[in-house]
């Protein structure tokens, strides 16, 4: 079953670097687009032939055609071949289509990220609009909508999904973490991991989360990095016209299903509390999805004040153009809730993204209930 997915690399004009995490589905585009020369540095042999001689890649290339297109997956296995990558452009005019972790974990490795003669491209998990009729978005909250295990949820092989997620976990402490020296102490990661799972979606206190795995807030800060580093999650920073007075952010893991293999949780249907939780998580991960799909230049956070929350504020260059709250229950924002945001924001709409209403309505406060699906219409019209 192959799931027809929004990046699409084949028309592209100009170089690009596509990142995302693992089992993403990186290597099933690369491998599905045409060019004239591939490099999958997955294969041993070939990683060590260019890591010994990376001048071997530049005499492959110069015996190419000009403008021909090169794809090199997992470049940053061998961020050497990136400088033959440049010459490649500024003399022979080729597109090179270049996959790898992150752009920080390569940039922080010192590796030539050939100076915006490529663009970034991203690829997530898969989307709700990729899924089509498949797209059941409890199972996304469940299970979450990594390619190989929608697959097999829409084969009814509900046993390997699970599979497929518990292992996902090992390989990515043991390839990623591991392999790539990212920390020392993979033990106090493991255990800081299991932690901040736990407040997923929440607020971050990063004295708790310190207190909770026995390491020291500065690590836990730098063990943060790293999860967004390796694309495992994002901070969402809370509204302030300040950027210095910004503190106490939330982190949203990239997949619901990752978040519940971490938390061990698998074999159980989520709780109404966890369910929230996870809508949220969904929902925030998807409208990026699509920020990133659309090329839109949105930017994320969510507004606090006092005891009053939204869940996220979209906004563009002259500010917030809407307000989301996800609620997965009954509940809705109350009054004072609604009144303080709008006495912050007059102008901006604010509406709720429901997981279960099926019809929209507006509540006495003024603002609408939508199903969660017009929502992300509402999105895409921005």
């Amino acid at each position: 079953m192959i799931f027809k997915r929004s990046l699409q690399l084949a028309h592209l004009k100009r170089s690009a670097f596509l990142f995302g995490p693992r089992m993403t589905g990186k290597t099933f585009l690369l491998r599905d687009l045409p060019a004239d020369l591939s490099v999958d540095l997955m294969d041993p042999e070939l990683e060590l032939r260019f890591k010994q001689s990376p001048r071997l890649f530049w005499e492959q290339i110069s015996n190419l055609k000009h403008k021909a297109r090169v794809v090199i997956d997992e470049v940053q296995r061998v961020p050497a071949l990136l400088d033959y990558v440049q010459k490649g452009i500024e003399e022979g005019q080729m597109i090179f289509i270049l996959s790898g972790s992150s752009a920080r974990k390569l940039r922080r490795g010192g590796a030539n990220l050939l100076g915006g003669r490529a663009q970034d491209l991203k690829l997530h998990p898969l989307t709700a609009q990729e899924m089509g009729e498949r797209f059941d978005i409890h199972k996304a909250c469940q299970f979450g909508t990594l390619p190989k295990v929608a697959q097999c949820l829409a084969q009814h092989d509900g046993d390997e999904a699970r599979s497929l997620l518990r292992s996902y976990v090992t390989t990515y402490i043991k390839e990623e973490i591991q392999a790539e020296a990212l920390t020392r102490n993979v033990g106090a990661f493991q255990r800081f991991l299991q932690v901040a799972v736990q407040g997923n979606a929440q607020v971050i206190e990063f004295a708790n989360i310190s207190q909770g795995c026995s390491v020291p807030a500065s690590t836990v800060k730098e063990y943060y990095s790293i999860l967004e580093d390796t694309l495992l999650g994002d901070f969402l920073w809370p509204w302030d016209r300040s950027e210095r007075k910004k503190a106490r952010p939330k982190f949203y893991f990239f997949d619901c299903g990752v978040v519940r293999a971490i938390q061990n949780r698998l074999n159980d249907p989520p709780t109404p509390d966890e369910m929230g939780f996870l809508f949220e998580t969904w929902f925030v991960r998807e409208i990026r999805r699509l920020r990133d799909y659309g090329n839109k230049d949105h930017e994320f956070s969510f507004w606090r004040e006092g005891n009053h929350e939204i869940d996220l504020l979209i906004m563009g260059g002259h500010g917030p153009l809407l307000a989301v709250e996800c609620k997965a229950g009954r509940d809705m924002p109350s009054a004072k809730t609604v009144h303080a945001f709008r006495a912050r924001f007059a102008k901006v709409p604010l509406v709720v993204a429901s997981l279960h209403d099926r019809v929209p309505r507006r509540l006495e406060s003024g603002i609408e209930v939508l199903p969660w699906a017009q929502v992300l219409e509402r999105y895409q019209a921005l």
